[in-house]
C-alpha cells in the first residue's frame, strides 16, 4: 500500500510501505476513504513532537471501511463505515474509567505518533470497539472527518474546560481550524460575545460568517487594547488556539478577574507565565489533550444538522496528491486554506 511517511523534520514522502495486519484480537484494519491534515502534523514536521520517529506513517483523523477485525472485536464487522477517533482507548484502565481516554494506559494519542496513522490506504486501529464510531447511513463522511479530532478538541479543551456559559464574553486567539471549531461549538452555550483574533483578514471574514460577533486583526497595533475595548474589564474566557508564546501572552493580558484561560494550542516552546499578575486575579488556567468523550454527542449534532463541520473544508485532494495538500495546508494564509480533505482515488 501507499502511505505518507515522516522521515525527519521538514521531510516527508508518499510511497509504498507494508500493509498493516491484525496484531491483537482487539484490532481492526480499516481501509481509509478520507483523511485530513492537522495542525499537529505540522508541529511534527517542525520537530516539535520528539516521540514521532523516522519511518512513522502520519495522521490521526479520518473515516473508512472496516477491512478486517480481530476475534475480540464485537461492535464492528467487515464492510462497516466508521469514524476513527484520534484517541485510542482500551475502555478498561483507570484513566478510561474516568473518561480520560487521552491517558489510556494502552492507548491515548498513538495514531501517527507512536504507531502508524491514517494518512495511508490502510490503518490498524487498536482497541477497535472503543476507538471507532459507526457512521450513520447517509452520513456526510467529509464532515465527519472533522469529528476525529478538531471538533471534540475544541469543544472539550476550549469550550468546556473554559467553562463557557450563557452571557459570557469569549475571545478565541487563532482563527485556524481549531479556533473555528471552538467558535462553532462555543455557540452551543449562548455566549454574549465571541471575539476572534487573527492576523489573516480572510479568516476573520469567515469567522464573522460562522458567528463571531467581533474580530480583531492581530497584525495591527495593541491587540489586548483592541480586545478590551469590546469588554468591561476583560473576557470571561480566553481560548488559546495557536500554540505560540505570543498568542498565550494575548490570553494573559485580556482575561478578566475570575476568568478562564483555556489552552488548546500545541506548544513547542516555553511560554512566560505571568503568575505575579495572575495569582491575585482568581484566574483558572487549563490545558489538555482531547479525550473524545464528546464524540457521540457531536455525531448527533452533525446528524441533526445543528453543527456543520463541512463549512471548514476549503480544499480537496486525492491520496496521490497528499504532498500538494501538505504544501497548501502548510501555507494556509497564502492559499486561504482551513481544512483539506484527502480522499481515496476510487472514492
Amino acid at each position: 500500500m501507499n502511505a505518507l511517511v515522516y522521515l525527519e523534520p521538514e521531510q516527508i514522502a508518499w510511497g509504498e510501505v507494508s500493509k498493516p495486519t491484525l496484531l491483537k484480537p482487539t484490532d481492526a484494519i480499516v481501509k481509509m476513504t478520507k483523511t485530513t491534515i492537522c495542525g499537529t502534523d505540522l508541529h511534527i514536521l517542525k520537530g516539535d513532537v520528539p516521540t514521532v520517529t523516522s519511518g512513522r506513517i502520519l495522521g490521526h483523523e479520518g473515516v473508512g471501511i472496516v477491512e478486517a477485525v480481530g476475534s475480540a472485536v464485537t461492535a464492528f464487522k467487515k464492510g462497516d463505515h466508521v469514524l476513527i477517533s484520534c484517541i485510542t482507548s482500551c475502555g478498561k484502565c483507570e484513566y478510561c474509567k474516568k473518561q480520560m481516554y487521552a491517558h489510556c494506559e494502552d492507548g491515548g494519542w498513538v495514531l501517527g505518533n507512536l504507531i502508524d496513522g491514517t494518512q495511508a490506504e490502510y490503518v490498524r486501529i487498536p482497541h477497535a470497539d472503543n476507538s471507532l464510531y459507526a457512521i450513520p447511513p447517509g452520513g456526510d463522511e467529509e464532515a465527519l472527518v472533522m469529528l476525529s479530532d478538531i471538533f471534540p478538541t475544541s469543544l472539550e479543551i476550549g469550550v468546556l474546560y473554559g467553562a463557557v456559559k450563557p452571557g459570557d464574553v469569549v475571545a478565541i486567539v487563532g482563527a485556524g481550524p481549531i479556533g473555528m471549531a471552538a467558535l462553532l461549538t462555543a455557540q452551543f452555550y449562548s455566549p454574549a460575545k465571541i471575539i476572534m483574533i487573527d492576523m489573516d483578514r480572510s479568516r476573520l471574514d469567515v469567522a464573522v460568517r460562522l458567528g463571531a460577533t467581533h474580530v480583531v486583526d492581530s497584525s495591527n497595533g495593541d491587540v489586548a487594547k483592541a480586545v478590551l475595548a469590546h469588554t468591561k474589564d476583560g473576557v470571561d474566557v480566553a481560548i488559546e488556539a495557536v500554540g505560540l508564546p505570543q498568542t498565550f501572552d494575548i490570553c494573559q493580558h485580556i482575561v478578566r478577574p475570575g476568568g478562564h484561560i483555556a489552552n488548546i494550542g500545541v506548544h513547542g516552546k516555553s511560554v512566560n507565565l505571568e503568575l505575579q499578575k495572575l495569582w491575585i486575579q482568581n484566574i483558572t488556567l487549563t490545558t489538555g489533550l482531547v479525550n473524545t468523550n464528546t464524540t457521540p454527542m457531536l455525531l448527533k449534532t452533525v446528524e441533526s444538522k445543528k453543527l456543520m463541520p463541512a463549512d471548514l473544508i476549503t480544499h480537496r485532494f486525492t491520496f496521490d496528491q497528499i504532498l500538494e495538500a501538505y504544501e497548501v495546508f502548510g501555507n494556509a494564509a497564502e492559499k486561504n486554506a482551513l481544512k483539506v480533505i484527502i480522499s481515496a482515488g476510487d472514492d
